[in-house]
């Protein structure tokens, strides 16, 4: 449903509100006024969007994007303020069968913003991750880092300390392989 609809339908309903009240229906007046708070709410907080985080929660990566792809017109459906928090849901659901996409999705999300820092962190830590993938190093150190600084509430200490431990691994197996013909001539001048 476009964003504008969402403030018609409000204006209606407090105007039903405000009708019922002057014919002496207080009562009900009111409480349409109040039912008039849904649809404002829901130009803020989209609706797709709470179905897609409250999917998420529940583990249930598949039903959270069927929720995201009812989204079809991201300017019209979206404030600018949910552009980040759609590519960010679209970056972790996509995480899971293509890695690149992903990492373009969360890229996205943190040009146009996340609001809490630990989404940012986890944001950061699946750039760092995609970066590792791609082999350079130095980037992922520094979006390691700064995921860590994100992390303030510590709730992805976990996957950070992994990742490091990954980067190690990574250097261990390049160290052993430098330059094998020296490893080779070794061998027959023996």
């Amino acid at each position: 449903m476009n964003k504008y609809i969402k403030l018609v339908i409000a204006t209606a309903i407090i105007a039903l509100g405000v009708y019922f009240m002057f014919n002496r229906q207080i009562g009900l007046g009111i409480f349409i006024v109040i039912l008039s708070v849904v649809p404002i709410l829901l130009f803020f907080r989209n609706e797709y969007i709470l179905l897609a985080f409250w999917k998420l929660r529940k583990q249930d990566l598949t039903g959270a994007r069927s929720w995201l792809n009812k989204i079809t017109n991201i300017k019209s459906q979206l404030i600018r303020k949910q552009y980040g928090y759609y590519n960010y849901l679209m970056g972790i659901t996509e995480s899971q069968t293509n890695a690149v996409k992903a990492e373009s999705y969360m890229k996205t999300a943190l040009e146009y913003g996340l609001s809490f820092k630990h989404d940012r962190a986890l944001a950061t830590l699946n750039l760092a991750a995609g970066a590792m993938m791609r082999g350079n190093k130095n980037e992922a150190e520094r979006l390691l880092s700064e995921a860590k600084k994100l992390d303030t509430s510590s709730m992805l200490g976990d996957q950070i300390k992994m990742m490091k431990e990954q980067m190690k691994r990574v250097n261990v197996s390049r160290s052993n392989m430098i330059n094998p013909s020296m490893r080779n001539r070794s061998k027959f001048m023996k």
